[in-house]
């Protein structure tokens, strides 16, 4: 028998937390998402088979509402053959599917339906198990019923492509609309860049893009697969998060995370270099935006991360214990990772040592200096290792021509990965070599957008090119499918993720050399401006501050001399050298 005093005591308590958590009391009763949801339709049919009618009115923006008049419906009848299509909605997004349906003739019975997802039209083409495809991390191959005059959505993975298959025996379906539902941060972007060469205007673009769709609850590396934080691949992302959004709290939200999960002697996702990055990104944070109180939050877990470090170097060389990891290409040549980890042990110890002079901690300055001076006396070997050329030449443990003549230059786009093809490109700034990275650029990242990419990849070779089919297109049977033929590691085939935001070091890089902003004094009150255009005949932009945006033209003259304009806020003091 139901206690109805009991209930309505439930009820009103019940009543109460609502609003506690509507009402004027403290806001921690309530979760307020920063995230907002845009209706994106379908912009083209990639593929369909079986009998289908109307399938052109899935192309129309609709208003998601079901109705009785049953007009504009497609029509999938099963009989010999069951229906399928796959549609095509123009970009790769992070969100649901919605499908809204009409009225089928035999009453009010469900109907089924499975679904795939894909970042490429043959990954939503395979099934489970074949050449690496996955439900790992989000669900994106899947049954759901669909209810008679009604919608239903799926939950939220990284896509572009969906592929809908009409599972009942000699039945009829009526979709009235289906359209994906982006979840993403609605913040402007503050940074620009546009040049002469519209393949890396396109660049810079797409790399923003790819870590905007990452911008979810936290700062994630990827959509699809790994929807979570991995402190390293934060950095190339933070570098574009400053460049093109200024302050967005995703940033300390995950770096706090990162911390708070991972007490000492922990390191960050078990890899001693991510806690290292987690170093690098408060200096360059702090850098960017000035918000002492918040590095003090750090202040305590820094010092004992720089201990942990420090206790991990013996006669000046690195023995750190955890996974010993850079990126997944040189993960299996030991000396090059060797040679990576003595110069992300440095770079880490001398940011650490910068943040000592901020936080006022002249005790954390000189056991991180002491340490630094020590690492500085060992020089390993690179093992002709672009990632540890890179990281040595950026620590000085290597020259920077040296390091761009024997190891970077090789090859040209051979070897570069994605990840640490952001450092290769730093360290080819500092030999000089503007105009070669630019080339590496357009021909590495720019091989990308040839293929059909939307967002960059987890991964990407350059001798993938060779006969390949685009992603964005039934792959042909004399090409080569990249997605499902190609990839390593823990991203293998189809399991590769195309929206992976440590990839978007072009972006970055494009703006601090080509535009030539960089920032010099802490919260942004001083930057310099030190344009290379290259073969450019003109660049220009905007970088945001927390001042407002720092507006830039370069432009070659009739005697090749660069002239610029620069239109800076009065707060901020623009260093020419």
């Amino acid at each position: 028998m139901i206690n109805l005093k009991a209930l309505g005591v439930l009820f009103l308590v019940w009543a109460g937390v609502l609003w506690d958590g509507y009402g004027q009391t403290p806001s921690t009763a309530r979760l307020i998402s920063p995230l907002t949801r845009e209706y994106v339709y379908p912009t083209r049919i990639v593929w369909q088979q079986g009998q289908i009618q109307g399938s052109d009115f899935l192309l129309e923006t609709g208003d998601g509402q079901a109705n009785l008049t049953n007009d504009r419906i497609t029509i999938l009848r099963n009989s010999e053959e069951k229906g399928s299509i796959v549609l095509d909605f123009g970009r790769e997004i992070n969100g649901a599917v919605e499908i809204i349906t009409g009225m089928w003739g035999d009453g009010n019975v469900p109907r089924n339906v499975r679904i795939r997802l894909g970042e490429s039209v043959a990954e939503a083409m395979s099934d489970i198990g074949q050449d690496g495809a996955t439900n790992d991390h989000a669900m994106r191959d899947f049954h759901m019923q669909l209810p008679w005059l009604g919608k239903n959505q799926t939950g939220e993975s990284g896509f572009r492509f969906v592929r809908i298959d009409f599972l009942d025996d000699d039945a009829e379906l009526h979709l009235r609309e289906v359209r994906a539902i982006a979840t993403f941060r609605d913040i402007p972007y503050l940074g620009s860049f546009k040049s002469s060469d519209e393949r890396l205007n396109k660049i810079w673009e797409v790399g923003a893009y790819t870590v905007h769709v990452n911008m979810q609850d936290y700062l994630w590396d990827g959509i699809k697969r790994d929807r979570l934080v991995w402190v390293g691949d934060l950095h190339p992302e933070v570098s574009t998060v400053n460049t093109v959004f200024g302050y967005n709290d995703v940033v300390p939200s995950s770096l706090d995370l990162a911390r708070e999960s991972t007490p000492l002697p922990g390191w960050m996702s078990g890899i001693s270099t991510y806690s290292m990055w987690w170093i690098v990104l408060h200096y360059d944070w702090y850098m960017a935006h000035g918000n002492l109180d918040y590095l003090r939050e750090q202040h305590q877990y820094l010092n004992g991360l720089v201990d942990q470090i420090r206790s991990k170097i013996v006669d000046g060389k690195e023995m750190m214990d955890g996974t010993r990891f850079l990126d997944w290409p040189s993960s299996e040549d030991s000396l090059a990772v060797h040679a990576g980890l003595q110069a992300m042990t440095l770079l880490s110890l001398e940011k650490a040592a910068q943040l000592g002079v901020f936080l006022n901690d002249q005790a954390l300055v000189d056991r991180c200096n002491k340490a630094v001076l020590a690492l500085k006396q060992v020089v390993p070997v690179h093992n002709n290792s672009k990632q540890a050329a890179a990281l040595m030449a950026l620590t000085g443990l290597m020259k920077p021509s040296q390091a761009y003549e024997d190891v970077l230059s090789v090859g040209g786009a051979k070897n570069f990965s994605t990840f640490y093809g952001y450092y290769m490109l730093e360290a080819m700034a500092k030999a000089g070599r503007y105009t070669e990275a630019m080339d590496i650029i357009s021909t590495y990242w720019g091989g990308m957008l040839d293929l059909g990419a939307t967002t960059f990849w987890e991964d990407f070779n350059i001798e993938w090119l060779e006969n390949a089919g685009r992603i964005d297109e039934l792959v042909p049977e004399d090409k080569v499918d990249v997605h499902g033929s190609y990839g390593g590691y823990c991203y293998e085939g189809y399991r590769h993720s195309f929206a992976h935001g440590w990839a978007s070091g072009p972006t970055s890089w494009l703006s601090e050399h080509v535009l030539g902003i960089k920032v010099a004094e802490p919260g942004g009150v001083a930057f310099t401006v030190n344009p290379n255009l290259g073969n450019l005949a003109f660049a220009e932009g905007t970088f945001p501050t927390p001042f407002g945006v720092i507006r830039v033209r370069h432009e070659r003259d009739a005697n090749g001399q660069v002239v610029s304009q620069i239109d800076a806020p009065k707060e901020v003091t623009i260093i020419r050298k």
